[in-house]
């Protein structure tokens, strides 16, 4: 029996490419959003605050990107989970950090949970499009 184990994580570099890609879609959609990423531990790896982007979003983002990675799960998929189970839903949202709504997505690299994103800016599915573009680059 080992005593450790290995773990991998988002690159600089991947995050700062994912980061690029997930600004260049709000934009195109004129949407100032606050975009976060962060490693497979919840820590934050890289970050924007897009000019006019709401004060509010900078925590939200963030929260997002770690809901995602706590139980490598999107964000969005929370309601579902939860919505028809009236103590986990009324329990649940008392969990600081947590975030039940669109927005924040694993990241996953051949299988393996490396990291999240958490958008935050505009409706809850205008931050899923520009997380998804920010994964979508990590595919090009």
């Amino acid at each position: 029996m080992s005593n450790t184990i290995t773990k991998q994580t988002i690159s600089a570099e991947a995050a700062k490419k994912m980061l690029a890609a997930a600004e260049a879609k709000a934009t195109e959609m004129k949407r100032p959003m606050c975009i976060a990423i962060c490693d497979e531990g919840g820590n934050l790896k890289a970050y924007t605050r897009m000019d006019g982007a709401p004060v509010l979003s900078i925590e939200i983002s963030q929260n997002k990107a770690w809901t995602s990675i706590s139980f490598g799960v999107a964000t969005h998929q929370w309601f579902d989970f939860v919505k028809d189970d009236p103590p986990l839903l009324h329990g649940i949202t008392h969990t600081p950090r947590l975030v039940i709504f669109g927005g924040g997505y694993p990241i996953k690299i051949e299988k393996q949970l490396v990291g999240g994103i958490g958008v935050s800016g505009g409706h809850w599915k205008e931050d899923m499009q520009v997380a998804e573009a920010g994964l979508a680059a990590l595919n090009s």
